[in-house]
């Protein structure tokens, strides 16, 4: 009896590893996808914002969600509209990216106190459809996209007195991979190191 159930732990441990390899995959594949097709990734994230719009108007008229709720929810996707005018080049240090992120904190912490005091009872997986529609997908796309803007041409975004085509040549080095993709390069080489061929 023992060593079955040492088996469907260890059974257990390898699902565990080959989904987190999984996901590390699909991050990686769509990291690089924003990065070399940023007009087509702007237009996607914009419908997203649109759609997430629509699902959080539905949630208030037909489930009746809390007004202030919805409405912290939508001017949320209205700063993140604000964030695409500039896409794929965020400034971390700039106040539309720093207002968006205390926002989707503030969007957290009412989506927290609302599903715990609420008296509806609301399933495990109708919070979860909430917090990944409404609350995770656009933030997380944002997060993705950050190296994209690494390589982007130079243009009026950029702060003055920087020369613009020095600029283009020391930060734009087209050949190296920095942040998110950095990482999953590295993750990747890790675990799935190139071989040499031998001649």
């Amino acid at each position: 009896m023992w060593f079955i159930y040492l088996l469907s732990w260890l059974s257990l441990a390898l699902q565990i590893s080959f989904v987190i390899l999984a996901i590390a995959t699909a991050l990686y594949y769509v990291a690089l996808l924003m990065e070399e097709h940023t007009v087509l990734a702007s237009r996607i994230m914009k419908h997203m914002i649109l759609a997430s719009t629509g699902v959080l108007v539905g949630l208030y008229l037909f489930e009746g969600f809390p007004v202030l709720m919805v409405g912290v929810g939508l001017f949320t996707n209205l700063v993140y509209i604000g964030l695409l005018q500039t896409f794929p080049y965020i400034a971390l240090s700039s106040p539309n990216f720093i207002f968006s992120g205390v926002l989707a904190v503030v969007n957290h912490c009412m989506a927290f106190q609302y599903f715990t005091v609420t008296d509806v009872y609301y399933h495990f997986s109708e919070v979860l459809a909430y917090c990944t529609i409404c609350l995770w997908i656009i933030p997380f796309l944002f997060f993705l996209s950050l190296s994209a803007g690494e390589f982007v041409l130079p243009t009026s975004a950029q702060q003055q007195g920087d020369d613009v085509v020095s600029n283009y040549f020391t930060k734009g080095k087209r050949g190296k991979r920095s942040g998110i993709l950095l990482i999953f390069s590295f993750l990747k080489e890790a675990v799935l190191p190139n071989r040499q061929k031998m001649y």
